[in-house]
């Protein structure tokens, strides 16, 4: 994991992503899941290339179960946008870097 895309936990998400005043794509993950790790490397890519404009985060569902209940995270990845401390869109599933990068066009 870079410094682009910054791993928080429940006890971080309200001032790391609702109070953000900067547009954040979290991503909910597991180590064990196969889709969460071949999207890793293109969420790196997009954090280098949205550097400054959205902040990237990560939360292991494993190890930090509420904010997952709280959004229903039903499957993973699962890759939700905050702006405003409001959901703006979510994307469940591993999709190409365009989808993302559209995705990711409605905040930035």
């Amino acid at each position: 994991m870079s410094d682009q895309v910054r791993a928080i936990g429940d006890t971080e998400f309200e001032t790391e992503v609702l109070q953000s005043g900067t547009p954040t794509l979290v991503d909910f993950w597991a180590p064990w899941c196969g889709p969460c790790k071949a999207i890793a490397p293109v969420v790196e890519e997009l954090a280098q290339e949205y550097a400054g404009k959205v902040a990237f985060k990560k939360i292991n569902i494993d190890e930090n179960p509420s904010t997952p209940v709280q959004y229903h995270v039903k499957g993973i990845p699962t890759l939700i946008l905050f702006k405003d401390g409001k959901v703006i869109d979510q994307l469940v599933g591993s999709a190409p870097k365009e989808r993302l990068k559209a995705l990711i066009g409605k905040v930035a």
